[in-house]
């Protein structure tokens, strides 16, 4: 089929497909507005606290210079681990502390001032991509599940996945020649001075090309951030009422039958079904309504951590949206979002059949910062949510900075003693 017969085909079942939407929202409109307003008070209580402080800091921290000074400093950590520039530990750090699209945002900003390479910038995505505590602490955990232990299984399962998609991914696309060309240029270009010297270094040259004074790099900071959380909430919105509306057309159904004879066959409890296609389009509502099924709590956990390893369609959307301006593709993040979504509920099942679930849950569940972030994210303050997701960052951020500085230590260690011998 060529290329135009597809376009043909794509655009007729696009339009068939808002077509029937629109009827559909016609038919049910209480129904669509009901659940346009759940979506709008979900966007409000949980995901604008929880991102509209890392947007702004993170636009004034790569404005002034600081994220390309600390990507140096990361380097000797990212490089090793997985094939990425130092400064994908900052889009680590945020996607960890404020959830997605955190991730997505700060790459196609490293790509758009080049501070990596297309093929770098698609193995970020594979591994930053991640929930956020509030939302695996507060929301499933506390909210959803009424067990607080359960968010540190979940927290484990899902970070432990993430990390496995990025060292998977370590070997994405490094036969690209153009991503060869890049790095090799990129390569000649660093003198290898001492690190923190070269962090300065870089982060001068950073700030000069930026050039922005301060008052209008803030003011910037604040536009972009605005306009991309209401592109965010315009999707919650969206996905919040379509899922509505193919519950009660009864489209779940015929979409779900598939899924229920691969259910039949692997003896999972069919109530399961539903909750799956609802957290394939959206995770919040798919965990929700996992978590009411009466199932056993082993396939409701392993279900709800592939959903949030999935991250669902309205992410997806969302992500793609966040990468428009850039050249780094979607079919890798989507295949990472499938290993990651396997990875998770494997890693739960395990975790859990060997009776290490509830003890390494209690242990994560009791660190100070997780409680913190548990009771904030259960509390619905925003002063408490972004107040607990700031501090997270910061002992993310510092703890990868801590563990990069003394992995290069080691490292220089190891060649000067090397060639101490050698003489």
């Amino acid at each position: 089929m060529s290329r135009g017969r597809k376009s043909h085909w794509s655009t007729l079942f696009l339009a068939t497909a808002a077509a029937i939407f629109t009827i559909a929202l016609v038919v049910y409109p209480e129904q669509g507005f009901a659940a346009g307003m759940s979506g709008l008070k979900l966007f409000w209580r949980s995901v604008f606290p929880a991102l509209l402080p890392f947007f702004v800091l993170s636009e004034i921290l790569l404005g002034l210079g600081i994220v390309r000074g600390l990507g140096v400093l990361l380097e000797p950590l990212m490089r090793p681990l997985f094939s990425v520039p130092g400064v994908g530990a900052f889009a680590l750090s945020m996607g960890l502390a404020a959830g997605f699209p955190m991730d997505a945002v700060i790459t196609a900003r490293f790509r758009e001032t080049k501070q990596c390479t297309r093929v770098e910038g698609e193995r970020l995505l594979a591994f930053t991509n991640t929930a956020d505590p509030l939302f695996m602490f507060g929301s499933v955990a506390v909210g959803m599940f009424k067990s607080p232990a359960v968010g540190g299984l979940l927290a484990i399962a899902h970070y432990i996945s993430a990390f496995l998609v990025g060292f998977v991914f370590k070997w994405w696309g490094r036969k690209d020649p153009t991503h060869i060309a890049e790095v090799k240029a990129r390569a000649n270009e660093e003198r290898r001075d001492f690190i923190l010297v070269r962090a300065y270094r870089e982060l001068l040259k950073a700030r000069e090309e930026d050039g922005r004074p301060f008052g209008k790099l803030l003011g910037n900071a604040v536009t972009e951030s605005m306009q991309t959380l209401l592109m965010i909430c315009g999707f919650i919105v969206f996905f919040a009422v379509l899922i509505q509306v193919m519950h009660l057309s009864g489209m779940m159904k015929v979409i779900g039958w598939p899924i229920a004879a691969v259910y039949h066959l692997f003896h999972i409890n069919n109530g399961l079904v539903n909750p799956t296609i609802a957290g394939l389009l959206e995770l919040d509502v798919g965990s929700a309504q996992t978590a009411v099924v009466s199932a056993p709590m082993l396939q409701k956990l392993a279900l709800v951590s592939a959903i949030i390893g999935w991250s669902g369609l309205a992410v997806h959307a969302q992500v793609a949206s966040v990468l428009t301006n850039t050249d780094i593709r979607m079919t890798p993040y989507v295949i990472a979002r499938f290993l990651q979504a396997a990875f998770a509920a494997v890693v739960t099942v395990i975790f859990y059949q060997l009776g290490m679930g509830h003890a390494a849950a209690a242990a994560f569940a009791h660190m100070p910062v997780m409680t913190a972030v548990g009771r904030a994210g259960s509390g619905q303050s925003f002063w408490h949510v972004a107040s607990s997701s700031l501090s997270f960052w910061l002992i993310a951020l510092a703890g990868m900075v801590v563990l990069a500085l003394g992995l290069g230590m080691f490292r220089r260690i190891r060649v000067i003693a090397f060639h101490t011998r050698l003489k």
